[in-house]
């Protein structure tokens, strides 16, 4: 029984639900001839052979993932900087504050025409659109997470001569690792579409770009595959996420089942 919990169970947990998706899926297209739902049969013969066995591998999905973990790296490490610095200071937190809520509420894909101008065409400009939308969640949360801090672990640092550089690694980061862990979950989402409407505009390749030219020229298949690809990345992404958020956040996790099963 333990065995069954311990690794059958959450397999099943993994699969149950997307297994029930397809057979509904597959008894659908069963009963219609509807052409823009292809059979799954069919969608997986066109994913092979369109993003498997062909170069759009080497030519979009290999440059979006590079344009979005560019953009999903510089959003984390500007957002986990800057929410230090503002998170420590009241003075800057109270000026920037307004700002930062007037951005915030700005949809970053009505940014993507001031970048093209700003910016140029180009890699750059869809990098800064991922970057603008994603460094938000970290931002805030970071500084959110800084000034939840208990007030008697500051103290006790300072009573204990850690100060500076120390006080910031040892103290306030592990501290407010939650919340920036939590900001950065969010932000893989926000990057992901961000990724796709980028490349929607003035380029020529990437998994946006191709999605939509399969569309326009009515592949379907080869549209719902493209779709597909993106629920990978997105499903890769989900689980990287979490392999590294057990271990920077083991301490975490430990006190939580402490506490749950006090």
């Amino acid at each position: 029984m333990s065995i069954f919990r311990r690794f059958i169970s959450p397999v099943l947990a993994l699969v149950a639900l997307p297994a029930i998706l397809v057979a509904a899926w597959w008894i659908y297209t069963l009963n219609t001839s509807n052409f823009f739902v292809p059979e799954p049969l069919q969608l997986v013969d066109t994913f092979i052979s369109t993003w498997v066995t062909g170069e759009r591998l080497t030519r979009d999905v290999l440059p979006s993932l590079q344009r979005l973990a560019t953009g999903l790296l510089l959003a984390i490490v500007l957002g986990i900087i800057l929410g230090l610095l503002i998170g420590l200071n009241k003075t800057i937190r109270a000026l920037t504050e307004p700002v930062f809520e007037f951005f915030r509420a700005l949809p970053p894909p009505v940014l993507i025409p001031v970048l093209m101008l700003l910016i140029g065409v180009g890699n750059t400009m869809q990098v800064a659109v991922i970057v603008s939308g994603c460094i938000w969640p970290v931002l805030l949360n970071t500084i959110e997470g800084v000034r939840g801090i208990d007030p008697v672990q500051s103290e006790t640092s300072r009573s204990y001569g850690i100060r500076g550089f120390s006080r910031i690694r040892y103290q306030i980061v592990p501290a407010a690792a939650p919340p920036i862990m939590a900001g950065v979950r969010q932000s893989l989402s926000i990057g992901l579409i961000l990724m796709v409407i980028s490349e929607m505009f003035a380029t020529s390749s990437g998994l946006g770009f191709t999605i939509v030219q399969f569309q326009r020229s009515f592949a379907i298949p080869e549209m719902w595959s493209g779709i597909a690809v993106l629920g990978i990345i997105g499903v890769t992404l989900s689980f990287i996420f979490q392999f590294v958020e057990r271990r920077v956040l083991r301490w975490y996790h430990g006190l939580k089942e402490v506490e749950n099963a006090a």
